[in-house]
């Protein structure tokens, strides 16, 4: 009878057990079958690089450039004996480069660099399915290295724009390129980071997205897609040499600046007119600041909108519009984030007095000389390979010069025409070809018709004048 007992024991707990044992079965098959239908945990690279492949396009340009042929084409010592003869060792070559860019309406408009296209005689731009156009440059902005071309067509393919501000890090991410040429080319990899500041080289930003999606030159201008298909940033830079380390334009700045570009051709951008530094806790201390993050107002440059909204030299900004500044970077960034005309109200610290001030942001000088068709005079500084900026009062009082003299250097391109005749930053130009220059607006007035461009300039309270050839 003992037996007979532990018998049905041991039948029910093998029952048990058996049951136990196909539920579990039956759970893993369950769960399986739900993990390879979530795209989210299953593969959807795939789907997205099949879908959509069609609205990216390999970018190829094409431009013509001076080169030097001597190799003593840049020595001062050669330079001094042989003077305007130089020029006749150097010979215009072709140049080709390619990139990559996305189509956002299915009337032909395409995002990529500014770089990538900059410069350009020709650019061709070529489909996954083979079909070429013929791309004309509708608009370009180097703040933000982002250009709109268009191409002639109806009913083209068309990426999604997303929400970069929502995109996390850790997240999933998806580029696609054309690296070293090789067409269409999908990598993958996560948001490593987000609001990155590159300064170095050519690259001068702050808010970049950093991924390890593999971006390589040739990916410039191609889309960073989410795992929804929708773009979340304009791959754009790279470290050399690194592994992993490749940065993207948030496409939330990219929709601040397209539509300005398919209408003007350039972007309105804010300016406010001030020169900023970093929060330190000397500085606080001494200016009974209590607050940790911050921005310095250190100059204001006169007739900007800040001046005439009140800000002052010494001012700390806490916040724009209500959020806070963490510091001088993500306020720069900030303001570069709106356009002309936006109104901000910016919480300040003032003689330890915490205040607002609300200021109209005005359009960022040089916008429309820059844009316009006729060459005006700081189309040909550009060109010559530097950039200006009305003067601030520090480098007058420098100088001793008057309020109403010059316009100041900011930064003198490598290799470029001004930077092998001795320019430099923070010099002062007094005069070009002859024009007084007492601001910015002055250079519409220089006479650009000559291939030679004279300028007068004051380095230490000195004055000397520079012979540069424009064009050759």
């Amino acid at each position: 009878m003992k037996s007979s007992k532990h018998a049905l024991q041991f039948f029910i707990s093998g029952k048990i057990l058996l049951a136990m044992l196909a539920l579990l079965v039956s759970s893993v098959s369950t769960t399986h079958a739900a993990f390879a239908q979530d795209p989210f945990t299953g593969n959807p690279v795939a789907k997205i690089a099949r879908e959509l492949s069609p609205a990216v396009v390999n970018i190829d340009v094409e431009a013509t450039v001076t080169r030097s042929v001597h190799p003593f084409a840049n020595d001062p010592f050669f330079r001094q004996f042989f003077g305007e003869e130089f020029r006749n060792f150097s010979r215009t070559v072709p140049m080709k480069g390619r990139g990559s860019g996305f189509i956002v309406s299915k009337d032909g408009h395409i995002i990529t660099n500014n770089h990538v296209i900059d410069g350009a005689d020709k650019i061709t731009v070529t489909f996954s399915d083979g079909r070429t156009f013929e791309a004309k440059v509708l608009g370009k902005d180097p703040t933000f290295d982002l250009a709109v071309i268009k191409i002639e067509g109806n009913g083209l393919p068309v990426l999604e724009l997303g929400d970069s501000d929502k995109t996390e890090v850790g997240e999933w991410v998806v580029a696609i390129g054309n690296p070293f040429g090789l067409e269409h080319t999908v990598t993958v990899g996560v948001v490593s980071a987000k609001n990155r500041s590159i300064h170095a080289g050519n690259v001068n930003f702050d808010g970049f997205l950093q991924t390890d999606a593999a971006i390589n030159p040739g990916n410039s201008g191609g889309p960073l897609l989410n795992l929804k298909g929708e773009v979340v940033g304009i791959n754009t830079a790279i470290v050399p040499f690194a592994q992993g380390i490749g940065f993207a334009v948030p496409v939330n700045m990219a929709k601040q600046v397209m539509n300005d570009l398919i209408e003007f051709g350039r972007v309105k951008r804010g300016w406010l007119g001030v020169y900023i530094q970093p929060l330190t806790k000397e500085f606080a201390e001494a200016y009974g600041v209590t607050e940790e993050n911050g921005a310095v107002v250190s100059d204001v440059l006169r007739d900007s909108p800040a001046e005439k909204a009140g800000l002052q030299r010494g001012d700390v900004i806490l916040e724009v519009d209500g959020n806070s500044v963490k510091n001088h970077q993500e306020f720069v960034m900030k303001i570069r984030q709106k356009l002309a005309g936006d109104k901000v109200t910016l919480s300040i610290v003032r003689q330890k007095k915490n205040t607002k001030v609300d200021v109209t942001l005005g359009e960022m000088p040089g916008n429309e000389r820059q844009a316009a068709s006729r060459d005006g005079g700081s189309k040909v500084l550009k060109t010559l390979g530097m950039e200006v900026a009305p003067m601030t009062d520090d480098v007058q009082k420098q100088n001793n010069l008057r309020k109403d003299e010059g316009v100041l250097v900011t930064s003198v391109e490598d290799g470029s025409m001004a930077q092998r005749a001795g320019i430099r930053e923070n010099d002062v130009l007094l005069e070009v070809n002859g024009v007084r220059l007492s601001g910015l607006s002055d250079l519409d007035k220089v006479d650009v018709k000559s291939n030679s461009v004279v300028l007068l300039v004051m380095r230490d309270s000195r004055t000397f004048f520079v012979s540069i050839r424009s064009r050759q």
